[in-house]
């Protein structure tokens, strides 16, 4: 067998570059009209079908005859139609009239009809999409069989591209635009074609709307970076109301890029690990009125708090990242909002030029044959024995024209006039006609001609559909200052645990209702409990180690086990060196403690607590305390409290823990408590009172 060797870079060129290339330019990116490949396929069959004017016809029917432009499948058609529908709730704008369940973008677990059950036809706007659309305004090019043809574009006579939300993901780059108001959008094309140099597009479109709805929180700044680059993120959160009387919190409307199941999956899981014990019960109500999600309240709650901490830990608030990444000519393009109105008004003009250069041609072509009845005016019965006395029919056409100078064109139509209208009030109506499609000639010649009155065409459209198909924003707008930002530390549930450390570094975080229920450890063969106390879940936890080294975390970073687990290994948790322990555990809420901590050298030092607060968020201190002799004992003191220093021989000494001075510096050694010899050396340190150290 042969085997041929061939260089992966031309492999790649020859057999992925084309399927790359068709995936941009004919599948995933939306152009200049507002739609992809497979919306305009399945709007131009709707309107080929008569489905602008006419009443719905079944889905299955639609998508039926889509095929012959479409090369895929039905489902996927048929996919392509829902979200397009009135019902899926997915565009501000609408394009297809639907009758039936169409599902709902807010749910994935709504799942639409089958074809056959679903009616649909085309919404009321799809008038601005196609009424140009006969007069050769767009280039129609022959679809995949070459048995009929399809617009390369739809003369859509407003942005719709910035109206309607549009996602798509092509091979190497994206696409991810969000849906603005409708009059918002008419408003800026207005003011750009208008103002020149001197507009701004943050005057007439604050910021994105959604068919969903929700808060966004607006920033000035961020939202000025999108709108002129086109790239960049925001957050959208949901609206709620609270309803006292029944102690929950109904949902209506969430973030167009979530939905209620991954929201109620979310909240499921905190209140499961403990997060969230505010909640009773969470439920979706969603019925023929529209979304809701209840969320029921144990007593005592403050609601708008547990939003708050919601929003954070939950898609009820989530981020939309922007690519206004389109087609322009064919080429993929980032453009920022303004640019696009630019490339959409220069396609527009293009459209109207085209449609009005046809029907130039069009009134040119009866105002020349209106032209040649004109001159048989001048004798009619000439013209008739002409026809009369003609031997052949054949020789109808050649006579007139040489007897009245006329074009082939011209003498066709007069033959083809009827008896009864070859009399002269119908050739003089006809002359005064002439006349009129001179004027229309001009008219339309003039706007062509005059870039001011292009814009005036496309004005005086926009005012139009501004007028007639205009709706008030959904989404809301929060500025970022009105906001409440709630600190992680107020949003974490508060009670009571207790937290264990054994010797083979095992730390264990148990709820003190999980210990009442099963208070019998599980350890590790050989291990044992070291260390035990009760603190809060929201202290934060200090946590020494053998090499002088203070590791910080939250206590409610840490998950809650039970007492049947082995609870989380520390060298994996912290990261620590090989040889590296933890051999005490503190957890504070405000660093106002006293810190003891004893070396075998006999000193003792007295750190404060607040030694150890940083303004960042460090998680390791080096350096926490002095290194140059081994550690045998850490303990807290209150003021009043006694220590013990315990000699390797037996001999102790006790101290206050007021009989200390403070350290300056972590790292120092502090006092000597006990003296040390060759042969002995200090090797404890315990509180005389609560020894918490086994």
């Amino acid at each position: 067998m042969n085997v041929i060797k061939q260089n992966i870079s031309d492999t790649l060129e020859i057999n992925y570059m084309p399927y790359a290339m068709s995936v941009i330019v004919s599948r995933a990116l939306p152009e200049i009209d507002g739609f992809k490949p497979s919306h305009r396929k399945l709007l131009y069959t709707m309107y080929k079908m008569g489905l602008l004017k006419q009443s719905r016809t079944k889905s299955a029917n639609i998508v039926g005859q889509t095929m012959k432009l479409n090369p895929h499948g039905d489902s996927a058609i048929y996919e392509t139609m829902v979200r397009l529908t009135k019902g899926y709730d997915a565009l501000n704008v609408p394009y297809v009239n639907s009758k039936g369940n169409f599902g709902k973008v807010y749910s994935k677990d709504m799942a639409y009809a089958a074809a056959r059950y679903t009616e649909a036809k085309l919404s009321d706007i799809c008038e601005t999409l196609f009424s140009d659309i006969e007069e050769e305004s767009v280039d129609f090019v022959d679809n995949y069989d070459g048995k009929m043809k399809e617009p390369v574009l739809l003369p859509s006579r407003f942005p719709n591209i910035l109206v309607n939300a549009n996602q798509g993901i092509a091979v190497g780059m994206a696409s991810n635009i969000c849906g603005f108001n409708l009059g918002e959008v008419c408003d800026g094309t207005i003011g750009f074609l208008s103002e020149g140099d001197k507009f701004d597009i943050s005057q007439y479109i604050k910021a994105p709307d959604f068919s969903t709805g929700g808060e966004l929180i607006y920033n000035q700044a961020e939202m000025r970076h999108i709108l002129k680059s086109g790239k960049g993120s925001f957050k959208v959160r949901a609206t709620y109301k609270i309803i006292k009387s029944e102690n929950c919190i109904e949902i209506s409307q969430i973030p167009y890029t979530t939905t209620i199941e991954a929201i109620i999956d979310k909240i499921e899981d905190l209140v499961k690990s403990g997060k969230v014990r505010e909640i009773n019960d969470v439920r979706d109500e969603t019925d023929l009125n529209g979304l809701k999600l209840t969320i029921d309240l144990k007593r005592g709650v403050n609601a708008d708090v547990l939003m708050q901490k919601l929003f954070v830990m939950t898609p009820l608030q989530d981020s939309f990242s922007c690519n206004f990444n389109i087609l322009i000519d064919g080429h993929p393009v980032v453009l920022g909002v303004q640019d696009i109105l630019k490339e959409w008004c220069s396609f527009r003009k293009n459209c109207i030029i085209k449609k009005y250069k046809f029907n130039i041609n069009k009134l040119e072509k009866r105002q020349h044959l209106l032209l040649g009845l004109s001159y048989i005016l001048l004798d009619i019965d000439k013209a008739i024995a002409l026809i009369r006395n003609s031997e052949k029919e054949s020789d109808v056409i050649p006579a007139l024209m040489k007897n009245f100078s006329i074009t082939n064109l011209q003498a066709d139509f007069i033959a083809e006039i009827k008896l009864r209208n070859l009399n002269k009030q119908y050739i003089l109506k006809s002359i005064k006609e002439t006349k009129e499609l001179e004027k229309e000639i001009k008219k339309l010649q003039g706007i062509i001609n005059s870039e001011e009155k292009l814009k005036k065409v496309i004005i005086d459209d926009l005012r139009e559909i501004k007028k007639k198909y205009d709706t008030p924003r959904k989404t809301k707008l929060l500025l970022d200052s009105e906001e409440v930002l709630v600190q992680t530390h107020h949003l974490t549930p508060e009670y009571r645990v207790k937290i264990f450390l054994t010797k083979e570094q095992y730390f264990k975080k148990i709820s003190l209702a999980s210990l009442r229920s099963a208070a019998e450890h599980r350890l590790k063969e050989n291990d044992e409990i070291i260390l035990e106390i009760e603190a809060s879940n929201k202290t934060e936890l200090l946590f020494f180690s053998n090499k002088a080294r203070v590791y910080k975390l939250k206590m409610y970073d840490i998950e809650d086990v039970k007492a049947s687990q082995l609870g989380v290994y520390l060298p994996n948790l912290l990261g620590l060196d090989e040889d590296e322990r933890i051999i005490y555990v503190y957890p504070t809420l405000d660093y106002n403690a006293t810190v003891l901590i004893g070396f075998k050298n006999g000193y003792v030092a007295k750190i404060p607590l607040s030694l150890y607060v940083t303004k960042t968020n460090r998680k390791k201190l080096v350096n926490a305390y002095y290194s140059k002799s081994p550690c045998v004992g850490i303990i807290v003191l209150k003021e009043n409290e006694t220590a013990c220093a315990l000699r390797e021989d037996g001999k102790k000494e006790y101290f206050k823990n007021n009989d200390i001075e403070f350290v300056q510096k972590r790292d120092s050694q502090g006092v000597k408590v006990i003296s040390v010899t060759k042969k002995y050396c200090m090797q404890k340190l315990y509180a005389l009172d609560r020894d918490q150290v086994k």
